[in-house]
């Protein structure tokens, strides 16, 4: 067996894509500055490029899309106010608490009884109107929502049903903010320019970082007083990057690539038809996410291992996730060694 076929396959996370020379060649070359001081002309770049993109009059560039939602939750919540956020969105139960211990918010789950990853505007209306008695003295201020939503194996919230959600919200008097790590994702899929999936909301945040090869960067967006305030909150967490550009180049030559996550759609239908062919019990993907139910998860998990096939658990499934460095070949050796039992 040659040392290729041996070699791992890594379908932890679109977060392990690298970037390639060409990426690597514009971040050498990238012009910069002080970003802090008198900023960088590569990060205005961006946040200029990326606030058209996502139909924003402003964006702010940060370190990662942990950061881009803190601030954006921040900024909408007073402490002790309660949000409301699809069960199991990243801002509940992937980043580490942020929400409540640094934005001061009380998060509360919403069923997704539209399917997966979203809510109805039924239920946002009536998680909206429960508990704002002043005898608890609880206030709702806020609707986060996601865009794909990951633990749902990056399910869509499609244009029409995103204005409903909206409205909903916004006739309950919430803000929205919109979790759009992998709204590139969303786009793709359906076909649409990311703006058509942030109509409404205050706020979106957007990663560079997943399936586009950029090593690092995130932006959140909004109207231009959200951003002057977006700019000290992320100075406060400790954002302030000084020659950035660098980083920032990564981004531009991302934004550049959005349209090739169709390949990692096309290789998650691939491998999900794989594996149904094997027994497994999967998720027919919409994204570039393929979600598998197992009896034993903590032996699947191993056995997958041993094969040198890299996977991480979600929601107790098997997540596999497609990206640009794994091949249309490297899913076919994946399910060849799930065949075969060989690594």
């Amino acid at each position: 067996m040659t040392s290729e076929s041996t070699s791992p396959l890594d379908f932890r996370s679109d977060t392990v894509t690298r970037p390639d020379e060409d990426m690597r060649s514009a971040m050498a070359r990238a012009d910069v500055g002080d970003n802090v001081l008198d900023a960088d002309p590569t990060v205005r770049e961006l946040e200029e490029r990326a606030a058209r993109t996502l139909g924003k009059p402003a964006a702010l560039w940060t370190p990662s899309g942990t950061m881009a939602n803190l601030i954006a939750l921040s900024l909408h919540l007073r402490r002790g106010d309660r949000f409301l956020a699809p069960r199991d969105a990243h801002v509940l139960v992937n980043e580490l608490g942020s929400a409540a211990w640094l934005a001061g918010g009380m998060p509360d789950p919403l069923d997704h009884d539209a399917g997966p990853g979203r809510p109805t505007p039924e239920t946002v209306r009536a998680a909206a109107g429960d508990g704002n008695g002043f005898y608890l003295a609880l206030r709702t201020t806020l609707l986060s929502l996601e865009n794909t939503h990951n633990a749902s194996g990056g399910a869509v919230v499609p244009p029409d049903e995103h204005a409903r959600l909206v409205a909903a919200a916004q006739d309950a008097g919430l803000r929205v903010h919109l979790d759009g790590a992998r709204l590139w994702n969303a786009a793709t899929a359906l076909g649409v320019p990311p703006a058509a999936l942030t109509v409404g909301v205050d706020t979106v945040s957007a990663c560079f970082s997943k399936g586009l090869g950029a090593p690092v960067g995130s932006v959140v967006a909004g109207d231009p007083e959200f951003v002057d305030e977006a700019r000290r909150m992320r100075h406060m967490l400790g954002g302030g990057v000084r020659q950035g550009g660098v980083l920032a180049a990564a981004g531009l030559i991302a934004l550049d690539r959005v349209a090739d996550l169709a390949a990692d759609h096309e290789k998650a239908r691939t491998l999900a038809a794989g594996l149904r062919e094997l027994g497994w019990d999967v998720v027919e993907p919409q994204t570039n996410i393929v979600l598998a139910e197992r009896a034993d998860l903590a032996t699947t998990l191993a056995s997958l291992d041993a094969l040198g096939i890299r996977v991480l658990p979600m929601a107790g499934k098997v997540r596999f996730v497609l990206h640009r460095d794994l091949s249309a070949a490297d899913v076919e050796e994946a399910l060849r060694r799930l065949r075969t039992g060989d690594g």
